[in-house]
């Protein structure tokens, strides 16, 4: 089945709203203490209260409400009514933080920093004078997605970033690691260079941008110490040699893959994560059986067939399957597999725990694949 995240969301902000009329009246002192620590939650709050009254994509609103620093968007927050609806929403994030710090207690929780944020969220609104307008990052074309990727996300101006003190990043990576034990950056390449794509153009017709690397690389290891937390960079695809020495140089594990990688696990670096495939690629029920390269065909993804075909010879190798054997052997002796790696961290996904045939996310769609809408059968 598929999940309704616009049903769970409605139904998630009226019980929430129900809460609220309870306990806005009563002291809080934590929930104080919470406001006055963390930086941008109130322009968060006012953005989520301008577009609950405006709708989605701040770049549709009135002129007057497209910069958080306007005056009209000050205004708009003074009254009763408004100033309410601003300290609910901080309050929303109140008890996120409180659930994720409960999470992490009982077992370390490593995050997940993506590569960007849509262009009309909260944080493009706030840190819209620092990005790129008109761009989006992406991908060009490579074996696995050969008609490139664009993400739909805007990226930072480098210099227009450092001119910032970097302030955007560093509140970026201090918010992920809160309550967190480790932190993957997706994407690290992006630390170095991203692929710019202009609004409206193929990817194939992008070029690659410099960042700064040296000093985002410089925050992401002294907030890392100061959160006392490990750190993944997820170095996939097209990744330059001079950039995995750099990440190493700061003790950032690297990303190792079964699907990527021709050497078997045994002989995977130890400072690396190691895992089997990712959210991105097919699942181990799903290349086995075929169904994902179907799945490709039939929305004219263009799959890499011979590759595919590649990667099934080595998991036959490695488990040493045959066409009788069940699909869930399969995934355990893969798993098996794996854990003769010396890597510090292995990471398993619950679809493949649940020999599910389809990846959670396809590259290059948008509505032709239910992507992040999969349930899982249990």
């Amino acid at each position: 089945g598929e999940i309704d995240r616009d049903a769970i969301f409605r139904l998630k902000s009226s019980a929430l709203q129900k809460i609220w009329q309870r306990v806005r009246g009563r002291r809080n002192a934590a929930f104080e203490r919470f406001r006055r620590e963390q930086t941008g939650l109130e322009q968060f709050a006012i953005f989520s209260v301008l577009a609950e009254r405006f709708g989605a994509g701040w770049q549709g609103w009135p002129a007057e409400f497209r910069h958080p620093g306007s005056a009209a968007v000050a205004a708009a927050v003074r009254d009763t009514r408004s100033r309410d609806r601003v300290l609910f929403h901080q309050w929303v994030q109140f008890q996120i933080d409180r659930q994720l710090a409960r999470a992490s207690a009982a077992m370390p929780v490593m995050q997940d920093l993506p590569i960007g944020f849509d262009a009309g969220s909260a944080d493009g609104w706030a840190f819209q004078d620092v990005l790129a307008q008109g761009i989006s990052v992406g991908a060009p074309p490579d074996e696995f997605n050969t008609r490139g990727q664009d993400w739909g996300l805007p990226p930072f101006v480098p210099d227009k970033l450092r001119s910032a003190g970097y302030e955007p990043f560093v509140q970026t990576i201090r918010a992920c690691l809160r309550h967190a034990g480790g932190l993957r950056i997706d994407h690290a390449m992006g630390l170095f260079r991203l692929f710019w794509i202009p609004v409206g153009s193929e990817p194939r017709d992008g070029a690659y941008v410099r960042s700064h690397a040296a000093d985002l690389l410089s925050i992401v290891a002294l907030e890392s110490q100061r959160a006392r937390a490990v750190i993944v960079g997820e170095d996939l695809g097209t990744v330059e040699e001079e950039a995995r020495e750099q990440l190493a140089a700061k003790q950032i594990l690297s990303y190792r893959l079964l699907w990527f990688e021709k050497t078997p696990p045994a002989k995977f670096p130890d400072r690396a994560l190691a895992a089997v495939t990712t959210h991105d690629l097919p699942t181990i029920a799903g290349l086995w059986s075929d169904s994902d390269l179907e799945a490709q065909k039939r929305l004219g993804l263009s799959p890499n067939e011979a590759g595919t075909v590649e990667i099934k010879d080595r998991v036959r190798k490695l488990t040493g399957a045959g066409p009788q054997t069940p699909v869930p052997e399969i995934v355990a002796r893969v798993h098996e597999g794996l854990s003769r790696s010396r890597s510090r961290i292995l990471t398993a996904t619950l679809d493949d725990a649940m020999a599910v045939e389809e990846r959670p996310n396809m590259p290059a769609t948008t509505d032709e694949w239910p992507n992040w809408r999969l349930a899982l059968p249990k």
